[in-house]
């Protein structure tokens, strides 16, 4: 069984820094693009990042790229998401997935707000 359980999450203020983990698990965590996506209240999904399955290439929606850096971890099964000068805006539950595949985890609440 697939299982993604991202972390991290928090309340911070403008200007802060987080950084997000997802743990995989149940499925060849190297072998697959991963992406995080994200959903602020009342709204869609986002896609916000992705990252190759060996992590060589990535690429960022406009909104966060400079501030956000995705990473993996193949041996420790783990994604990353390095969020830096955190806005407002950015306020959402954070979730990874699988390239191609809907978010099947909890997700992290990150907020930002003074």
């Amino acid at each position: 069984e697939v299982q993604l359980v991202e972390s991290g999450g928090g309340l911070v203020q403008p200007g802060g820094s987080l950084r997000l983990s997802c743990a995989a698990s149940g499925f060849r965590f190297s072998n697959y693009a991963m992406r995080w996506v994200r959903q602020a209240p009342g709204k869609g999904l986002e896609w916000v990042s992705s990252i190759t399955s060996g992590g060589r290439s990535t690429s960022y929606a406009d909104s966060v790229k400079g501030r956000f850096t995705i990473s993996r971890d193949n041996a420790k099964n783990t994604l990353y998401l390095q969020m830096n000068n955190l806005k407002p805006e950015d306020t959402a539950v954070y979730y990874c997935a699988m390239t191609g595949s809907n978010p099947s985890g909890q997700g992290t609440q990150v907020t930002v707000s003074s």
